[in-house]
């Protein structure tokens, strides 16, 4: 029997960097793919790349590639997640920094709140919660309003991006159906797989991966469409784009797409949920900082106001889910123990220390450094197997 290795740290720790730096340099890589790729060409290129090479993988690893409904839950949920919502990404990266993108995108969390009707009541019962959603709204008004009372809010330049703001908004709003639309028509196709074969039954369902792969075959297939029938492929040269473009293309397939998806994958299932979730507020800060280095865009006092508005407010939203971790769960108990030590009569400390703490060779050690101290001294020591006071005490 093979045993299953823990991961490395220095594996974790790679696995976080990815995510945290690779996903939220997607925004700024994107604005410049835009240089020399139409928003559509873009997308597909993008998807088909990736989508094909994932899928190539999933079936040399020998995953089960098709099964009907998952498929057609897959083809929904990439419609709605990468191409509605990453179209108006790209759409909208034409005329705003990638910054803004990025913040906006962050506060997807606000629709989940308010479009995920069996969760309302837990939702909105919570201080917590509600505090996030105004908070929320309110940062993205900052971002609204610094666009609609600027100096130039009535050129045509503003206009543009006044819309591309509300596309992206309408884009955040496509990411938050698909992802609720993924998670109840998994329960649903479990209750039914429950009536029909038992209470135990769960539905037969594809790897993770394979939904994914599905999911950007079908944002490519569906970019590619849009791209022929708007012109864009038509209008398209291909020998005109720069090789510094085409690098930020394969970077976009590959390391945002494919690598740092899967890096997302494997903290998943290695380290709590709650955890690998701070992605989502590392993301927009990377996005800033490459903008501010790499672009021509300002980052205004504004939209970092906004951003720290809007991460408040994220974090407020999962406030009960952060609570309720197992990692705050191991810090409270952590400080029970320290409070219990220093509560403790003087003469019970070490006991606790040991128990709590080192285990039996310490305890050992600590019992035979007590012994070789009373031969020295005529003041009484405790004993370390009974301390007064503790008993069967639990810590």
């Amino acid at each position: 029997m093979v045993k299953a290795t823990t991961p490395s740290t220095a594996t974790i720790i790679f696995a976080y960097l990815v995510v945290y730096i690779v996903w939220g340099s997607t925004f700024f890589f994107i604005e410049k793919s835009l240089h020399a790729f139409p928003p559509f060409v873009l997308g597909s290129i993008r998807f088909i790349i990736a989508g094909t090479l994932l899928m190539g993988y999933c079936y040399f690893k020998g995953y089960k590639i098709f099964i009907k409904s998952a498929v057609k839950d897959a083809a929904m949920v990439g419609f709605l997640l990468l191409f509605v919502d990453m179209a108006a990404i790209i759409w909208s990266e034409q005329y705003i920094s990638s910054g803004i993108v990025s913040i906006l995108s962050a506060a997807t969390a606000i629709w989940f709140i308010i479009l995920d009707k069996p969760k309302w009541k837990e939702n909105f019962t919570s201080v917590p919660t509600l505090l996030g959603l105004i908070l929320g709204f309110l940062g993205v008004f900052m971002l609204f309003a610094e666009q609609i009372f600027s100096p130039n809010a009535h050129s045509a330049d503003n206009d543009n991006k006044l819309t591309a703001m509300i596309v992206l908004t309408l884009g955040t709003i496509g990411w938050t159906v698909g992802s609720l639309l993924s998670k109840y028509s998994k329960e649903k196709r479990d209750q039914k797989a429950a009536v029909e074969n038992g209470p135990k039954a769960e539905a037969e369902d594809l790897n993770v991966m394979v939904k994914t792969a599905w999911q950007m075959v079908v944002a490519g297939t569906a970019f590619t469409t849009v791209a022929l029938l708007n012109g864009e492929y038509a209008r398209f040269d291909f020998s005109a784009v720069a090789i510094e473009y085409w690098g930020a293309m394969v970077y976009l397939a590959l390391m945002g797409s494919i690598l740092a998806f899967s890096c997302y994958i494997f903290l998943l299932q290695v380290r709590p949920a709650t955890e690998v979730s701070t992605y989502a507020y590392v993301n927009p800060i990377v996005a800033l900082i490459l903008v501010h280095f790499f672009t021509n865009h300002e980052v205004t006092k504004m939209q970092i106001i906004g951003l720290a508005v809007v991460l408040f407010s994220v974090l407020l939203m999962n406030w009960n889910l952060y609570v309720n971790s197992e990692l705050i769960k191991k810090y409270k108990r952590s400080r029970k123990i320290k409070k219990l030590r220093h509560m403790a009569p003087k003469s019970s400390i070490p006991r606790i220390v040991e128990v709590a703490e080192y285990g039996k060779t310490r305890l050992k050690k600590a019992k035979e450094n007590n012994e070789s101290e009373k031969k020295t001294t005529a003041k009484p020591e405790f004993d370390l197997d009974n301390p007064d006071g503790l008993g069967d005490q639990e810590l």
